[in-house]
């Protein structure tokens, strides 16, 4: 599966930004998909994740409230909407396939390590 990722830029506090993840080369509708970021400096982290069927949702909880994560089965893609941005905020935000497909607990995939693809990354710098 190739991943990749587009949107970053640079915003100030307070505005919003809307990532995207386009896929290609497998089935990406039988994938849940996450969002992680990393900082500079820091560990990758989890941002959000959502399911392949139901399209159910789960967002870390510095994020919780100002993120969404959204889903196009038809059109191989996922999206970050992201409001409030915060220069917390600022990283590389990636998206990522896990290694099994239809996998009910994927929605709960927090690690990066339980992930097999992933796109490229854009930057997201969030000025104060």
């Amino acid at each position: 599966v190739q991943l990749q990722a587009s949107g970053g830029g640079l915003v100030q506090a307070g505005d919003s930004l809307r990532l995207s993840c386009a896929a290609s080369g497998r089935t990406f509708n039988d994938y849940s998909v996450a969002w992680f970021r990393q900082a500079p400096g820091k560990e990758r982290e989890f941002v959000a994740s959502i399911s392949w069927r139901s399209g159910s949702t789960y967002y870390a909880d510095s994020v919780k409230g100002r993120f969404t994560i959204s889903r196009d089965n038809a059109k191989n893609s996922a999206y970050l909407q992201m409001n409030s941005l915060k220069p917390t905020d600022t990283a590389v935000y990636y998206c990522a396939l896990p290694f099994s497909q239809f996998s009910p607990g994927g929605l709960y995939y927090t690690r990066s390590y339980e992930y097999a693809y992933w796109g490229q990354g854009t930057l997201v710098t969030v000025s104060s």
